[in-house]
């Protein structure tokens, strides 16, 4: 059915410009049906009418799914999650987010793909598809800058153009190509206004230059002035804003909005709704099989980081201690992105018994932090006690720990371990040595005072419900780790761009440009503990037969194999990375521009290709105000993370001349 504009009076358009509660559009007096937004990346977040959570999935976090590095996994992630909301009668999933990870203390990392705006724009491209597959629309967010919570309402991210251009709208630049039926803006102001008030960002940007011509809405109460946010396209103004109405019948009164401007993003709402009503929403899983996908890439995203001795996986017939209350019930992010599951999982403990029937489990507290009589926190030391005697001699201590609490609305404050865990860690040393620690966060952690001395670290992340199934899979073999790190992991904080500095309250001034993660880390030449892309496996791979074949002027196929050396299955993650040899500006040592998952079984060897086209090397020209390619020779980096470079090709740009500006090396035959 399509919907006039011109059948609405001026009050009915502008409340429809406008929620009527938290999480619903208005009905225009019952001329309109309404559309129903619901919460989150990780899992559908939907109240009742009582304001209760329903139970949903609990996805693994979009920073796990990043882990996976599988475009047909964050479909399936996508999918799964609109299978729920198509269920609950949610019509719109306010989701996903595609800020990058420019700082690891952002509370809200775990919301978010990676520190690449690559990697984080080809998974969220893939989840939208999945998700409106089954008939939902997306909320690709938040448009643009907001990567800390700290001073998000009011501190204006303060960022060039060409960061802004190569980090900050990439991700939604090519996420775009799925086509979101709606965008949100952010909290924040870029260079100094709003973002829900910036109409070279939402008009100029999304719409004009990214050519989207779906529906904009604000983030939530992040709208200061209702008529200049619709002047610089916001079409929904969320939740309902008493506001709304009066504020913009003055400005129109007063010429500061036209009828014209109005009427344009009631339209856009009309065409919001038709798209709902003829959405064919579908439901292709069972609740069983939800599950069994949240499993699936918990278990594709779950990252070994280290396994020294070859101590995992573990052998049926040892004698194991799992040491805390995070293996019965691992922790995620808190916010607009928690979902309430209503799934029970076994424990680890019960679950490795189970796979290893010959092997004696047992299970210990192990470090407790509660209060005393006096309401000084502590660890009690009869729990620790306890756990040490526990711990000797047995053939592995498998310890689960976590950092800073994660969530909305506020930063970590550091980024190593809760302290009470790093005891742990350093008293279990003195009694076993085969320590194998669990870490259940979602973003980087400093592991730099207790890495060296324990045998095997496995990153949870926030893998959602099916935590405990998925990582005891791996922690016997049943699956081999395939996941690799979508942010690089520093040795401290100091080691950061940003370190702990969070701007003055008014500004905070992104003077990394575009060297941001592994781009500033390499720029600067500072060691980290792992790098962007790393990841280990039960299985070893060994790369060969790089070939590029030019197709178009700036279009190459990159094609090499990978071979399988070991005698267990296993998924490789190969990583395509691009350098400028010499050029006329600062550019980064390297960047991903490709990245493919291939399953091999023991033994094999297949064929990978990847498609590099002028994108892949151009970077975005502040003098031209376009994207530009120089001439010159290009390094082809094939690796199995950011430093683990295994195979290096060469190819050259050779433009026509009117094509080309100032280059690096002009040759004269005199």
């Amino acid at each position: 059915m399509k919907y006039d504009v011109n059948q609405l009076t001026l009050e009915e358009k502008i409340a429809l410009l406008t929620g009527i509660n938290e999480w619903q559009t208005s009905s225009a007096n019952g001329k309109l049906p309404q559309i129903f937004v619901s919460d989150g990346p990780n899992g559908l977040q939907m109240f009742d009418e009582n304001g209760v959570r329903k139970s949903a999935t609990a996805m693994p976090a979009l920073s796990l799914l990043a882990q996976t590095w599988d475009k047909e996994l964050a479909y399936l992630d996508g999918e799964t999650i609109a299978n729920d909301a198509a269920e609950k009668g949610a019509d719109i999933l306010l989701a996903p987010g595609v800020n990058i990870k420019r700082t690891p203390l952002n509370g809200r990392n775990f919301e978010y793909f990676s520190e690449d705006p690559y990697l984080s724009g080809v998974l969220a491209r893939e989840f939208i598809k999945g998700v409106q597959s089954r008939g939902i629309g997306t909320s690709l967010k938040h448009f643009c800058g907001n990567n800390r919570e700290k001073g998000r309402r009011v501190q204006s991210s303060e960022i060039d153009e060409r960061a802004l251009n190569e980090i900050y709208y990439r991700p939604f630049e090519i996420a775009l190509e799925a086509k979101p039926w709606t965008v949100m803006c952010a909290y924040n102001p870029v260079n100094g206004v709003y973002a829900s008030e910036n109409k070279k960002l939402l008009k100029g940007v999304l719409r004009d230059k990214f050519g989207f011509d779906g529906l904009i809405v604000s983030d939530w109460a992040s709208v200061q002035s209702s008529y200049k946010a619709l002047k610089a396209t916001i079409d929904l103004i969320m939740p309902y804003n008493e506001d709304t109405l009066p504020n913009v019948k003055a400005a129109l009164e007063k010429g500061y909005i036209t009828m014209e401007e109005i009427d344009a993003c009631v339209t856009n709402v009309l065409k919001l709704i038709e798209k709902v009503q003829n959405a064919n929403k579908q439901i292709n899983y069972t609740k069983k099989e939800r599950h069994e996908n949240a499993v699936k890439i918990a278990k594709a995203g779950i990252t070994l980081l280290k396994n020294e001795e070859n101590i995992l996986p573990l052998k049926d017939g040892g004698n194991y201690l799992v040491v805390g209350d995070l293996s019965k019930k691992p922790i995620g992010g808190l916010g607009s992105a928690y979902v309430q599951t209503d799934y029970e999982q076994k424990t680890v403990t019960e679950l490795l018994q189970e796979k290893l029937p010959n092997a004696q489990v047992g299970y210990d507290k192990g470090a407790c932090a509660c209060a005393d009589w006096a309401g000084a926190n502590r660890v009690k030391l009869e729990y620790a006690k306890r756990c040490y005697v526990e711990a000797y001699g047995k053939d592995a201590v498998v310890v689960f720990v976590s950092g800073d609490t994660e969530g909305e609305s506020f930063d970590r404050s550091h980024i190593k371990l809760k302290r009470e865990y790093e005891e742990l860690i350093e008293n279990l040393l003195k009694y076993n040595k085969n320590l194998i620690i669990v870490v259940n966060s979602a973003s980087a952690i400093d592991m730099s005072d207790w890495i060296d001395d324990v045998k095997a670290v496995v990153y949870e992340g926030f893998s959602g419900e099916g935590t405990n199934e998925a990582l005891s899979s791996i922690l016997v073999g049943e699956t081999n780790p395939s996941g690799k790190l979508a942010e690089s992991f520093p040795y401290d904080l100091d080691d950061t761009f940003t370190g702990d500095y969070a701007g003055d309250g008014f500004v905070e001034w992104y003077n990394d440009s575009i060297f941001v993660g592994y781009r500033y880390y390499e720029r600067a030449g500072i060691d980290v503990l792992f790098p962007f892309g790393y990841g280990l496996s039960y299985s070893k791979f060994a790369y060969s037969n790089l070939k590029i074949e030019q197709t178009d002027k700036t279009d190459f196929t990159v094609s090499y194999d990978i071979t399988n050396t070991s005698d267990v299955d296993g998924a490789e993650v190969s990583q395509v990375y691009v350098k400028d040899v010499f050029s006329m500006v600062v550019r980064p040592e390297q960047e991903l521009k490709g990245f493919e998952k291939t399953f091999l079984k023991a033994g094999e060897t297949k064929t990978v290709s990847v498609k590099l086209d002028f994108r892949s090397f151009a970077y975005y020209s502040t003098a031209l105000d376009r994207w530009h390619a120089e001439n010159g020779v290009f390094e082809i980096r094939i690796g199995a993370s950011s430093q683990d470079i295994r195979l290096v090709g060469k190819v050259n740009i050779e433009l026509e001349d009117d094509e080309q500006q100032s280059q690096a090396f002009v040759y004269y035959n005199n």
